[in-house]
């Protein structure tokens, strides 16, 4: 009976591992492509700083754990060499050692910390011989309103940009305060109703990006995304006359009040034309802010009114 009952826990063991084994890959696999795999110079530069941070601690913990092994393996009981000290009590060599490798590693972590503090302000610009495409971005709820100020065209969760030339970005939040990232470009910045944050950032190469909302920010907040899509420079001047040329709305005070009504899940769309002033009205709150998301029912959310 014994034997009988041991069998059937290991055949439940191997096939609890098997299905293991082809589960989590599968888990990794649909976190898909996101820090570590930057495609900016500023992502890239994050994912330097994340690596150095984890190899400097490493040479903390990797000791660690080798001394907590070989001080079981040397102070066994079947080891007659090692020597029972009761009246042990300080060792200036040890003390030496304990304090000296946390004290190099505050001053490694502090120095990557100091210069990276310096050279990824989100506020300088990122040096290249082409000027800035500026963009402005408000956070509603639960979308992203992106403003293209000198192409005078805006769209909502659709971030179309030049690869290859830098983005400066001015961001604000006309509800609560939320978040802007987009993993693989870089760093994450908040905004905040009625301030404006800087950002910079830039796509190397054509491709299309994650972006997201990364602080919670109501019942809408998981579908608060839109793709970053970096294109080269000729098909975003097409996208630009495009966005012109399309039967679309504009964006004036009064769009922007009927696009600030609480809404989920809504797909991108553009604004053939701006108020020059939206920007600056939203963050001066010359336009009201929006409620804040605990006050809609689900039943009441809308979809703003568009033309395709």
């Amino acid at each position: 009976m014994r034997a009988g009952g041991i069998r059937p826990r290991r055949a439940r063991r191997r096939a609890f591992l098997g299905r293991a084994a082809v589960v989590l890959p599968l888990a990794l696999a649909g976190c898909g492509p996101s820090v570590l795999d930057p495609q900016g110079p500023i992502g890239a530069a994050d994912k330097s700083i994340l690596i150095d941070s984890l190899a400097i601690m490493l040479a903390i913990v990797i000791p660690t754990i080798v001394a907590i092994l070989g001080f079981a393996w040397w102070f066994r009981a079947s080891n007659p060499r090692a020597k029972y000290r009761p009246d042990f009590v300080y060792s200036g060599r040890v003390e030496m050692i304990v304090w000296s490798i946390p004290l190099l590693t505050i001053i490694l972590l502090g120095g990557v910390i100091w210069i990276g503090s310096y050279e990824l302000d989100p506020a300088k610009p990122i040096g290249s011989p082409a000027p800035a495409l500026e963009v402005q971005g408000v956070s509603l709820d639960w979308k992203w309103l992106f403003i293209y100020p000198d192409q005078g065209i805006a769209a909502v969760n659709q971030l179309v940009i030049p690869a290859g030339i830098p983005v400066h970005f001015s961001l604000t939040s006309a509800s609560v305060m939320t978040a802007f990232f987009v993993p693989r470009l870089g760093s994450m910045i908040y905004t905040m109703n009625g301030m404006t944050t800087n950002l910079n950032l830039q796509a190397d190469k054509p491709g299309t990006f994650w972006g997201e909302a990364a602080h919670f920010s109501g019942d809408g907040f998981p579908t608060m995304h839109f793709d970053v899509k970096a294109v080269p420079a000729a098909q975003f001047t097409d996208w630009v006359d495009a966005t012109r040329n399309a039967r679309s709305p504009a964006l004036d005070p009064p769009a922007y009040l009927q696009l600030e009504k609480q809404s989920m899940s809504v797909a991108p769309f553009t604004y053939r034309e701006i108020d020059p002033l939206i920007y600056q009205m939203i963050v001066t709150q010359k336009l009201p802010p929006g409620p804040g998301p605990a006050t809609t029912p689900h039943s009441q959310l809308v979809r703003p009114e568009r033309t395709h």
